[in-house]
């Protein structure tokens, strides 16, 4: 059970890789601005209860690997990463805010991480039948 985590009504394992990316991919995630947005995305992440395992951040896109509570939609964590550190980083750098419209693109990418493959279960749920 030591990959589990647990709240008041469920117990899980629930990670995704996140990626996102500079508005028009600019290469604006340089020097002092990647290291304040790795303490930015530090302290997002506690506020939020979301533990991050691996973060890289490259001049032009972000990608996190962490693991949340399952209520949170994954739409809701890119947002909250997303908006928080926009606001933050164009707050403190005036750079950012007369070279872009905004920091981040619209979009993001998604993806979930597990330690059973769909195949398996597909077949577990299958197996269930006449049980």
């Amino acid at each position: 059970m030591s990959n589990y985590r647990k709240n008041a009504g469920a117990v899980f394992n629930i990670k995704y890789h996140i990626v996102w990316c500079s508005k028009y991919r600019r290469k604006v995630l340089e020097g002092q601005i990647v290291t304040r947005l790795k303490e930015l995305l530090q302290e997002r992440s506690k506020e939020i209860n979301i533990i991050i395992h691996t973060l890289e951040i490259m001049p032009d896109h972000i990608h996190l690997f962490i693991e949340s509570d399952p209520t949170w939609a994954v739409a809701g964590i890119a947002h909250a990463f997303k908006g928080y550190t926009s606001r933050m980083l164009r707050k403190e750098f005036a750079s950012l805010r007369s070279r872009l419209p905004t920091l981040w693109s619209r979009s993001y990418y998604a993806g979930t991480i597990g330690h059973v493959s769909e195949e398996t279960i597909k077949e577990y749920i299958e197996s269930q039948k006449g049980k």
